[in-house]
This record gives structure tokens, C-alpha cells and sequence, in this order.
């Protein structure tokens, strides 16, 4: 969907140039102390929308982790909302030191894109994943269907999506960013054998988290 030549998500660019002017006019004004701040500032808005490209693992049945982060929950569970079967959920929450650009995991056919508004959970507590405003996509792959949500934690207010229904995506490509703070989960087929453990700290497009049977 997005494949920049600058390794700065698109998204950053507005408030990273708002950051330079202010923090120009500011050394200009000899408003030094509040310049030097500004001048911070927009280096970790530089960092926060870091948009590294990744090398993606080869492998029809090779699922890749969808975002960087750390593993807070894996889980069986009922999805009833878009799978309607049971599944493994796997969930990763993205600090505001991790890369917030979401990668597809699988590649196939985007079968479905929602959003549903909701509340602004911690993102790591297991509520967010139901509770929180996100966005919901099912990529069909191999007659198997992969569901993905971008979830918004407490301090991320914007989840973005470019992908759209009918959609043909690739592994790894990217699909999505959420500002700030925030979580993804993936939903596997019951018979996935799982690749990563509770704790791990992973990458998008980079890291295996699953092998489909």
C-alpha cells in the first residue's frame, strides 16, 4: 500500500514540520530554552514515525509478526465478530519507543476492513482488545482467514488503514500506523503452530510469529 523512500511514515510529516518551523523562529527569537525543547521534540517525532524497510521471510506458510513490540497475551478463544470459529490470539503491545507502522502477516486477499469506535484502554490490559477503538481486517490466504485489529491505547488517539476490501496485499507490506501508544492482535487458526512466547520482543515483517498447518 505505502512503500516510502524516506524511512518517515507519511503520517509524521505534518507534525514534524509544525515542530522545525516553531523550533526555527524560537533560535530566532533568542528563545533559546524553549527552542532547544522544541528542537527534542521533534527528534522523537522523527523517531516515533520511523518507517524502516524490513526484509520479509519467504514461505506460504510462514505468518509474520504484523507490528514491533512485545508479546502480552496468547490465548485460545471464541471469535465470534468476524471469524466466528475458535482461534489463537496472539497480541503485541507497541510502546512509544516501538515502530507504530503496521505489516500484513500473511499475504492474500483483503476480505474485510472495519472500524468500531470505543473506549481508550491501557493497551496491554486484555479489555482493550474488545473494548478499545480499533480496526478490524481479514486477509484470506491459503483458504484460511487471518484476522488482524489495530487497537488504540490510552494515549493513541488515530488508527490509520489503507487497506481496503478487495484489497490484494502482501506479506509484509505495509497496511496501517497507529500513533502512539497502542496494540495489535492477530487471530490464527487453531492449528497454527505458535513461533513466539509471552514476553518475546519482536518485529514487524521481520519476525516469524506462526507457521500455518
Amino acid at each position: 500500500m505505502k512503500d516510502n523512500l524516506i524511512p518517515i511514515a507519511v503520517e509524521g510529516w505534518p507534525f514534524i514540520l509544525t515542530l522545525s518551523v516553531l523550533t526555527f523562529f524560537l533560535f530566532v527569537f533568542g528563545l533559546m530554552i524553549f527552542a532547544f525543547i522544541f528542537c527534542i521534540l521533534t527528534l522523537f517525532v522523527c523517531f516515533f514515525f520511523r518507517d524502516p524497510k524490513r526484509p520479509v521471510l519467504e514461505g506460504e506458510s510462514v505468518v509474520v509478526s504484523p507490528a514491533d513490540g512485545k508479546v502480552v497475551a496468547i490465548k485460545y478463544i471464541e471469535e465470534s465478530d468476524f471469524l466466528q470459529q475458535s482461534v489463537f490470539q496472539i497480541s503485541i503491545f507497541l510502546s512509544i519507543f516501538n515502530v507504530h507502522v503496521n505489516r500484513a502477516p500473511v499475504g492474500g486477499k483483503v476480505e474485510t476492513v472495519k472500524y468500531n469506535p470505543g473506549k481508550f484502554h491501557i493497551a496491554a490490559v486484555d479489555k482493550a482488545s474488545t473494548e478499545n477503538e480499533q480496526t478490524a481486517m481479514v486477509i484470506a490466504s491459503e483458504n484460511r482467514k487471518i484476522l488482524v485489529k489495530q487497537i488504540a491505547g490510552f494515549i493513541a488517539r488515530r488508527i490509520v488503514c489503507y487497506a481496503k476490501s478487495s484489497d490484494v496485499i502482501r506479506k509484509g507490506e505495509r497496511y496501517g500506523i497507529i500513533r502512539f501508544g497502542s496494540r495489535v492482535d492477530i487471530f490464527l487458526p487453531t492449528d497454527s503452530e505458535i513461533k513466539v512466547k509471552l514476553g518475546d520482543k519482536i518485529k514487524g515483517a521481520r519476525d516469524i510469529i506462526a507457521v500455518l498447518k
